[in-house]
């Protein structure tokens, strides 16, 4: 059996895609066992070879007594025995699943799958792509059949960047196989590195289904706590003072408004969406949800001209302070950052944009969105200061720091997240 295999060190386990998802769940695994870290990325590779985490998660200890060869060479999978893809799973432009990476993987393990072997994928997807859109390639390429020759299996990641509570240790796990031996074996297997266990889906198709309605369900809910504030801010009432109100009642769900960005919450529901279409159901409810969490970035964008004008100051004149460009706090990652359409939205106005961030690359912002970030805001400069992302440096800020890059120490506090409520007393304050 593989899962006694692997404890005795006789078979290897690889990670392909050494993200967010897959280097953190590759190291856990190398304490227990044999494991290849592959990914496509050379530079990245070299990075991980340092003990450097690319994606700034980890600590160089996270990667001390590891049994792992981090590789970017296909020859260096073919003793490889259990294979885990945990590659993205984006969006394209018109808000279509892009399943390129995911089947780039495949055909990377079809390649080297042989009898016996075992391929689980993690990668978020709608439900039954595993095994109508990926099986297909591994048995094209290896001329071998899903159950018959090889396993198949898959285990939606539950990983939280920037959560150093809740890790792949203390999440369950669901996992599932194309039968019953591999779903007792891959269990097995993820109970090595998983110390809260594992729930054992009926199906494949189950456990996709599970993962891409869990972000669903959050973006909807979001949705409707966004919508809200638009309401609330029309009325005049402070949304989070609402909420902290509602929030008195046990079962009121405690969600808050804010830009929903990411690889996650706001790319999962669109594989769902795509394939209602696909089966003949137009979704209403989650669509509905997707466009109000869509515009909200524009609508920061507007209230925030808004309170520029209500200054008797002109837009086209007038210069913004953006703190924060990531997709949510105390991370580095920009991919899907609703910011973005903050910054877009002030610029069709003409107004003029610095943005700064502590864990933000600025090419890597030039090379994703032609912006970059400003080393130190300007003083005295600002009509308006959008607090986009509440990362931990932002926090503690007084309002004197905010007054000293205000120019001629006036202008509109833009608080997205409602960090600064109750704090701000002598400038014009807006939050969602």
């Amino acid at each position: 059996m593989i899962y006694d295999r692997l404890l005795k060190k006789e078979a290897k386990l690889a990670v392909i895609g050494l993200g967010y998802v897959g280097l953190p769940i590759a190291l856990e695994f190398a304490r227990k066992i044999k494991v290849v870290g592959f990914d496509i990325n050379e530079k990245r590779v070299q990075m991980m070879r340092d003990k450097q985490d690319p994606s700034q998660e980890l600590e160089s200890s996270a990667f001390d007594g590891c049994d792992i060869e981090f590789t970017h060479q296909l020859e260096d999978l073919k003793d490889v025995n259990f294979f885990i893809v945990a590659v993205p799973t984006p969006i394209n432009h018109l808000n279509l699943p892009d399943l390129g990476p995911v089947l780039s993987a495949s055909r990377t393990v079809g390649q080297v799958v042989k009898k016996g072997d075992y391929v689980v994928y993690e990668s978020t997807v709608y439900p039954g792509c595993t095994e109508d859109d990926c099986v297909p390639i591994l048995e094209e390429l290896s001329g071998l059949k899903m159950c018959t020759d090889f396993k198949v299996g898959y285990s939606p990641e539950r990983i939280n960047p920037g959560d150093k509570q809740h890790t792949i240790r203390s999440i369950t796990k669901v996992v599932s196989g194309c039968d019953a031996e591999s779903l007792d074996q891959i269990g097995k297997v993820y109970e090595l590195v998983v110390d809260a266990g594992t729930h054992r889906a009926a199906s494949i198709k189950v456990a996709e289904a599970s993962k891409v309605i869990e972000n669903t369900q959050r973006d909807v809910n979001i949705a409707l706590i966004n919508e809200l504030s638009i309401i609330m801010n029309k009325m005049g009432i402070n949304t989070f003072d609402v909420l902290a109100s509602a929030r008195t009642k046990w079962n009121f769900l405690p969600f808050t408004p804010g830009l929903v960005g990411g690889h996650c919450i706001g790319v999962d529901p669109y594989y769902l969406v795509y394939k209602a279409k696909k089966i003949g159901y137009h979704s209403k409810v989650i669509s509905s949800a997707r466009y109000v969490n869509d515009s909200m970035g524009f609508y920061v964008g507007k209230q925030t001209v808004k309170k520029i004008l209500e200054h008797g100051r002109n837009a086209l004149e007038s210069k913004v302070l953006v703190m924060g460009a990531t997709f949510k706090e105390n991370v580095s990652d920009v991919r899907n950052s609703k910011i973005v359409d903050v910054i877009r939205e002030l610029e069709s106005f003409s107004v003029n944009v610095d943005v700064i961030d502590p864990h933000a690359d600025s090419d890597e912002l030039k090379h994703e969105y032609g912006f970059g970030l400003v080393k130190e805001p300007a003083k005295n400069a600002y009509d308006a200061i959008i607090i986009g992302v509440s990362h931990k440096e932002y926090l503690n800020l007084d309002e004197a720091y905010f007054t000293a890059l205000l120019r001629d120490g006036k202008g509109a506090i833009i608080d997205v997240k409602g960090l600064y409520r109750g704090r701000i007393k002598n400038q014009s304050y807006w939050s969602l």
